[in-house]
């Protein structure tokens, strides 16, 4: 199998597949493919076996449409196979495995076979690189995003996936001569925001239509490609390889020592003892009083300096070793831009290129800056660039001016760029890998935490080390400190990339776009019931089926004797919780609770439904106000790092240790788990003595041994900490609290169960068959209120909004003010249709309009305080008026929606008098000292903001408004100057 494409075996009628099995692993790792192929029911294949194989063993002996100069991997040959076939395929393939080849070949098909083929990228960025590429091997290329048009009729077509549901919504000719759609980084449709769009794309795609789905490995491809099977009624096949054509060796580097320790070699085998070696290391640190220790559950807090401390010196030490060594190119990356611009700052010492690269630098340089202006070419941005790109080291985040980070792209793909000081963003797309790549921190602030990055994250950034052909392996370093866990790392490292799980949603734009087509043929009900998330739900509803008939089995077993009086003492148990729960919100107020939340405090730790037991106080720290964002910091953003009783293993993300499950015999470890001091339930009267060093397993144990002592010491539960007594309360109101907590424990104290034990077992049998009923309850309820239901449900509430706001009659017939709305795609088409018709923009001059409609765009936030000039606060003011009603409107439309969530999401007026001054005709070098924000991030705005007015001026011009239609004209007029629209160097 390893080495032919003839991999289908029939397994059933609807599906076929020959799984990998670990002998053909064993036997040549490096070369294995897996095919697995979805099949619609009654689906007769009229290709000739003799060329083409059958559907379970695609292979191909006819003319090629395109030959490479290498000789193809099988799963590429499995893949083009599948493509002469004209039958879909998804490929899934860790990066630089060679995806793109399959493209190319679909590409070069379409070309042979005089259709037409469109390649959508999740990034404008990426499609300006890929219409590069491709117009350098097929010439009759386009590219259509939303800054740019090039050759709109060409052959291959390359365009954001954006561009292609507007397309799709808008019935365009160009798609009745498509053969194929390319959609590139298919793993994008699990973003929050805009993976709906490829949903509704693959959705509305015309049957005859073929896809070529391209993935980074992902779980459940076989699932993915079952749903396009079950949507389009055509076959689709999956082609999945977890080989990678370099293989990789992983290092961990001490923070604050030397060394590189090996933890997983090349055939994926994790070293321990490499491990153990490692943290002795951070011991030795500690004894010699080198090193500096982060406080407990705080990974990483050096690295946040950026260039100073230990972990500036540690990347130091890191990047000269690699130059020393030989292992550049190297890819350092860091999750924050900040840190990647002081990190490269801080190399001033080294310097990796020739004086020939240093001239052919300064040559790629001086070439690309000459399609700025001559004011631009001497800002700071670029002219400081210069001296760090001379000596081979670079930065790539995007918050660089779009020029600046193109120009990196192509040096570092030129050679010319040794240490590329990046973001994760540069682990998207096109291929561009090093020989090394060194992680300076293995926490990520995702929105809402700061958490470990995932293993699917990790295959993606790691997978940009080895170089096809130039390198034995790749290089993985990872900067730890010193409470990374060895579990946490292993399954960092070597945990399964993560499934596509569906994130669609409804919106109003696709709602008035489905309502306004005129042969009806897909319906918002046709979408809803064909998504992706409708097909996730349906498959998992027979395995809770199967758990719904276990647990009423086991509730049939449970013994019911003696309810009334079982009920009555769980009755008291529950009120006394609730009461306690009262309690602990005026407890657990940071003025309170930190006087007493000292180590060794015993506190008992509850979250949601999770009960994790008594913990021991370690360490409370409060977040800073960066890492809280905009969430409520409830208990005053403080959190409190308890030792608490962990199941050996880990959560999937390796984000922390989940509670070890109460049953006999399953040993359960300690370890220091941050969190909220709002999930703290009690506080004990006791404090224990806590070792110095909590690293050691032993130290740790010994607590938990401590712990459990306490436990049968007072069978009653510990003695808590008395409000009134002991904490000093005297508002009368938590007085009677504690009265009233005290009245019902002495009832529960004298209750006859509560004694008994010959009636413990009754009481446990109760509580359990409580429990059974619930959850018998949740999940029946979970049955028979579908995902379906719930999107009908929010589909009539959307409804009744646009009927509010006149979008729509009675009848559901599109009005003027929907037509409207149905153009507008890249801000908030409720509100800002609103101020169309409201009146709010015929008082504004297109220099207003432009401020105005910035506040649509979603950006980087500014942390200054924002001070607008008179021409600007009213509209805004308006603005967030008009958002306001809106919000209250679908509330009282029955929408979950937070009106002040809402208002402040929406409206965003960081960058309003910036775009304002651009659009009088400011330089840029003025427009950039009036914000904190990256100069990368005020052009990305400005941008889509031109595309976000484009979008009004056609709305307006749909509903016979020409004064606002020309004023959004002049608006995107007055933006489209100098370096924030010049030219791609890729186009």
């Amino acid at each position: 199998m390893a080495e032919s494409p003839s991999l289908g075996k029939r397994k059933s009628p609807e599906k076929e597949s020959q799984p990998e099995t670990s002998e053909s692993k064993r036997t040549n790792p490096t070369r294995t493919c897996v095919h697995e192929v979805a099949i619609p029911k009654g689906y007769a294949s009229d290709n000739e076996e003799s060329t083409h194989g059958t559907l379970a063993s695609p292979i191909y002996s006819g003319e090629v449409a395109k030959t490479f100069p290498f000789v193809l991997d099988p799963f590429q040959r499995v893949s083009v196979a599948c493509l002469e076939r004209k039958e879909s395929v998804l490929v899934s393939a860790h990066t630089s495995a060679g995806k793109t080849a399959v493209a190319e070949y679909a590409i070069a098909m379409a070309f042979r076979d005089k259709q037409r083929v469109i390649y959508t990228s999740p990034l404008k960025a990426l499609s300006n690189q890929k219409y590069r590429d491709l117009n350098r091997e097929f010439s009759d290329v386009g590219l259509m995003t939303g800054d740019v048009t090039i050759s709109p009729n060409a052959t291959c077509l390359v365009m954001t996936t954006e561009i292609l549901r507007g397309m799709l919504y808008r019935g365009s000719e160009v798609l009745k001569e498509v053969a194929w759609v390319i959609f590139d980084e298919i793993h994008y449709m699990k973003d929050r925001e805009r993976g709906v769009v490829w949903e509704e794309s693959i959705i509305f795609l015309p049957p005859a239509i073929k896809m070529v789905f391209l993935s980074a490995t992902m779980s459940n491809a076989t699932e993915f490609a079952e749903w396009i099977c079950n949507l389009h009624k055509q076959p689709c096949h999956v082609v999945y390889t977890d080989f990678r054509p370099t293989p990789l060796r992983h290092y961990v580097f001490p923070m604050g020592g030397a060394g590189l320790y090996l933890v997983v070699d090349e055939n994926e085998q994790f070293k321990e003892e490499s491990f153990v070696k490692l943290q002795d290391s951070f011991a030795r640190q500690k004894n010699s009083g080198e090193g500096n220790r982060s406080g407990n559950g705080r990974a990483s807090g050096r690295i946040a300096k950026g260039g100073s401390s230990t972990g500036g010196s540690d990347i130091y030490k890191i990047v000269k070793m690699i130059m020393e060594q030989k292992f550049q190119p190297v890819i350092i990356f860091s999750f924050s831009r900040r840190e990647c611009e002081q990190h490269a700052m801080s190399m001033s010492k080294l310097d990796f290129n020739s004086p020939e690269e240093k001239e052919a630098v300064e040559e790629v340089f001086k070439n690309a800056v000459l399609c700025l202006n001559e004011e631009d070419r001497n800002l700071p941005a670029i002219e400081l660039m210069l001296p760090l790109l001379r000596r081979g080291i670079a930065v790539h985040h995007s918050g660089l001016l779009p020029i600046i980070k193109e120009l990196v792209e192509l040096l570092f793909q030129e050679g010319l760029v040794k240490a590329l000081f990046a973001t994760e963003t540069f682990a998207m797309g096109l291929n561009m890998p090093a020989k090394t790549v060194v992680f300076t921190s293995v926490k990520k602030w995702d929105g809402d935490s700061h958490r470990i990055i995932g293993s699917g994250e990790y295959i993606q950034m790691s997978g940009r080390a080895g170089r096809r052909g130039k390198d034995a392996q790749g290089i993985c370093i990872i900067m730890i400190d010193e409470q990374m866990e060895m579990n946490t790392l292993k399954d960092m490292v070597l945990g399964k990339p993560a499934p596509l799980v569906s994130t669609f949603r409804l919106s109003y734009y696709s709602i008035l776009n489905l309502m306004s087509r005129a042969e009806g043929q897909f319906t918002a009900e046709h979408v809803i019931r064909n998504s992706f998330h409708q097909f996730q739900h349906e498959k998992a509803l027979p395995s809770i089926g199967e758990r719904v008939a276990k647990l009423e089995k086991e509730a049939a077993k449970l013994d019911a004797a003696g309810e009334a009086e079982v009920a009555e003492y769980h009755k008291l148990k529950l009120d006394i919780a609730q009461l306690e729960k009262k309690m602990m919100s005026e407890i657990t107020r940071p003025e309170r609770a930190l006087y007493f939340l000292l180590p060794g405090r015993l506190v008992k730790v509850r979250d949601g439904a999770t009960d994790w037991g008594w913990g021991v106080v370690v360490n409370v720290m409060k977040k800073p106000p960066a890492a809280l964002g905009s969430l409520p910091s409830r208990g005053g953003g403080y959190i409190v790092d308890t030792l608490l009783h962990c199941s050996p293993g880990l959560t999937e993300n390796g984000s922390r240790p989940k509670p070890c499950p109460p049953r006999p015999g399953e040993k359960g470890e300690m370890h220091v788990v941050p969190v909220q001091l709002s999930l703290i339930s009690t506080l004990s009267k006791i404090r224990i003595s806590v070792p110095s060093d909590l690293r050691p397993l032993e130290a740790r144990q010994s607590i938990l041994l401590a712990v459990q002592e306490l436990g049968t010491r007072f069978p009653q539960g510990l003695p808590k900490l008395n409000p009134v007594k002991d904490m000093g309360i005297e508002d009368p109101e938590y007085v009677e609290l504690v009265n009233q907590i005290e009245d019902l424990e002495k009832k529960l104290f004298s209750h006859r169960l509560h004694e008994s034990s010959q009636d413990k077992e009754q009481i446990k049998n109760f509580q359990r068959k409580a429990e059974v009923n619930y959850e018998i309850q949740q999940l029946k309820s979970k049955m028979r209120d579908s995902q379906l239901q719930k999107f009908r449900d929010e589909l009539k509430n959307r409804a009744r909004v646009l009927k509010k706001l006149g979008h729509i009659d009675a009848d559901g017939v599109v009005q003027l003010k929907g037509r409207a709305a149905c153009l507008i795609d890249t801000g908030d088409e409720l509100l800002v249709t609103e101020l169309m018709f409201n009146g709010t923009f015929n008082n504004l001059d297109s220099h207003q309009v432009a401020a105005l409609a910035s506040c649509f765009i979603p950006g980087d936030k500014s942390n200054e305080q924002i001070h607008l000039r008179t021409e600007l606060g009213h509209p805004l003011q308006q603005l967030q008026d008009s958002a306001r009603r809106i919000a209250e409107i679908q509330k009282e439309c029955k929408l979950e929606v937070n009106v002040d969530e809402y208002v402040e999401s929406t409206v965003r007026p960081y960058l309003m008098d910036v775009i304002y001054c651009w659009s009088k005709g400011a330089t840029f070098a003025e427009v950039i000292e009036m914000t904190d924000i990256f100069e990368g991030s005020i052009i990305r705005l400005a941008r889509r903001l031109d595309e976000f007015l484009n979008q009004l001026r056609a709305a307006a011009h749909a509903v016979g408004e020409t004064d606002l239609e020309n004023k959004f004209a002049s608006a995107s007029e007055s933006l489209r100057r100098g370096i924030m629209f010049a030219n791609s160097l890729y186009v």
